[in-house]
């Protein structure tokens, strides 16, 4: 017997009302018992923790974490080319166009029969970003990814970024997601995607385009507040004339043209740039990487992105003072706001000032498929849920990159839902989740403890025995039978409101 869809959100609001569960979803988990379970039980704040670092976590991570402790897991994280990842990247195998130089891809999408082709090199490098998130054992390592892309948003949709993108993502985004900021910020701006994004090709001497220039200090260093002029976004353009993208040979590579660069000194942050050609922009980018407003400016992003929507302001503080010593170790920094951010022990402290972050689209859909050991192509069935959630990777138009506050992401629960059924009822194309296989691994023997492994792996604790029960009495006064009650029990905890936190 299929439920329908109205009894299915029926269902759901049972879920919410018998988890006492809303906007305070995780401070209350912390208080809900651990159930047992095959996989080790992990203390709350440690299933909180591994949720901050990864896309939802799954049952190798919960062993991995309980061996050896956060402290240990994060650093073996990052390290990440230490830790096989075999399985992930035989899964991308398929997808040919993610190694390809941009002259290459330009080639592929110039074969244009009714647009596909055109579209085939963001769709195999969004399809491989889901893969990546799902499959992928360096966890921390594509949280980082997805950071930096947001942090230097870049969108398929304009102009030749459609292939442009691929090659940033690959030696920009991915090449130095660990590594220095400096090193990061200095390939951002030698990126011809980033370049044409922001329409730095159209900023020649006598015709100035301050597009990239702005952004540059506003968005990917010193932040809006930093206190720098207009005149200094003026004098950062004069320098960054000239630096463009070949069109014809070597197509989609970066190049500096002298002819059209705006000659003379200029003055930006108060640093005096004489005459130097390409030399002149690369000073201004050195300094900016380095300035302390930019230490603060990223700082503050992480913090965010790891604890909460308003992170503690000793910890930016903390972590402003190692960027600035390390020159922008970003691993450095991230020991700081992960240690002192997830440890255990800061969880000493009033109830609502516990790290949580609301799940946005990509992280809920992603750690949905990570908990429930699904097997997905990541392809165009899955791909439209992100679209109907907007948050299509590589699709946010703004140079500012998709929010990262729970605000911008609260408003769209229907299409949350939607997936959650189609998940736990295998409606969708090229996914496949096997909840019976998966309980007789975990060795459930009733459909009662089923129940309980299911909400402890998807919640990390267990919704109580009379919360549980009149959740299965529902489903079994709506006629279904045991198979299809757990598919729905599952897709009703997927959509609760506990699970749209992390």
């Amino acid at each position: 017997m299929n439920l329908s869809r109205r009894d299915f959100l029926k269902l759901t609001g049972l879920v919410a009302a018998s988890t006492a569960l809303a906007s305070c979803a995780p401070a209350n988990r912390l208080l809900a018992p651990l159930a047992n379970v095959a996989w080790p039980a992990l203390a709350a704040a440690d299933f909180l923790a591994l949720n901050q670092l990864t896309f939802g976590p799954n049952a190798e991570e919960r062993v991995r974490f309980s061996q050896i402790g956060l402290a240990a897991w994060i650093e073996e994280q990052l390290a990440p080319d230490a830790i096989d990842d075999f399985g992930c990247e035989l899964r991308l195998r398929n997808l040919g166009t993610l190694g390809m130089s941009a002259s290459d891809l330009f080639d592929v999408s110039d074969q244009i029969f009714d647009n596909v082709d055109r579209l085939k090199v963001p769709q195999e490098l969004r399809q491989a970003t889901l893969l990546r998130q799902v499959y992928s054992r360096r966890q921390l390592f594509e949280v980082m990814t997805e950071f930096w892309s947001d942090h230097f948003n870049i969108s398929t949709e304009k102009g030749d970024c459609y292939y442009l993108k691929t090659v940033d993502d690959r030696e920009v985004i991915r090449r130095n997601a660990l590594g220095s900021f400096r090193d990061l910020v200095w390939a951002s701006a030698h990126s011809p995607a980033m370049l044409v994004y922001l329409d730095n090709q159209a900023n020649t001497k006598g015709a100035p385009n301050e597009n990239y220039a702005r952004e540059l200090m506003e968005l990917h260093t010193l932040g809006v507040e930093a206190g720098y002029s207009q005149q200094d976004v003026m004098e950062l353009a004069r320098c960054l004339t000239g630096w463009t993208v070949k069109e014809h040979f070597w197509r989609g590579q970066f190049t500096f043209d002298e002819k059209v660069h705006d000659l003379g000194a200029k003055r930006v942050l108060g640093l005096e740039i004489v005459e130097a050609g390409q030399a002149e922009a690369e000073r201004v980018i050195e300094r900016l990487a380095e300035h302390p407003a930019a230490a603060r400016f990223v700082s503050t992003k992480l913090a965010r992105r790891f604890l909460a929507d308003d992170p503690p302001a000793e910890i930016i503080g903390k972590a402003a003072q190692t960027f600035e010593q390390t020159h922008g170790d970003i691993r450095a920094i991230l020991r700081v706001i992960l240690l002192d951010g997830l440890d255990p022990k800061g969880f000493q402290k009033p109830l609502g000032s516990v790290p949580s972050k609301y799940k946005r689209p990509n992280n809920f859909i992603a750690s949905a498929l990570r908990a429930l050991n699904a097997e997905t192509d990541g392809g165009d069935a899955v791909q439209e849920y992100l679209l109907r959630l907007g948050h299509v990777p590589f699709n946010w138009p703004t140079p500012d990159g998709y929010p990262d506050r729970a605000q911008a992401w609260q408003g769209n629960l229907m299409p949350r839902w939607q997936f959650a059924f189609a998940l736990a009822q295998n409606e969708m194309k090229g996914t496949q989740v096997e909840l019976p296989k998966l309980m007789d691994t975990i060795g459930a023997r009733t459909f009662e403890e089923s129940a309980d492994q299911i909400t402890s792996l998807l919640l990390g604790s267990s919704l109580g025995t009379s919360a549980r029960d009149e959740l299965l009495a529902a489903l079994r006064s709506a006629g279904a039978d045991e198979t299809e009650s757990l598919r729905i029990f599952t897709a009703g905890i997927l959509a609760s409101p506990a699970f749209q936190w992390r």
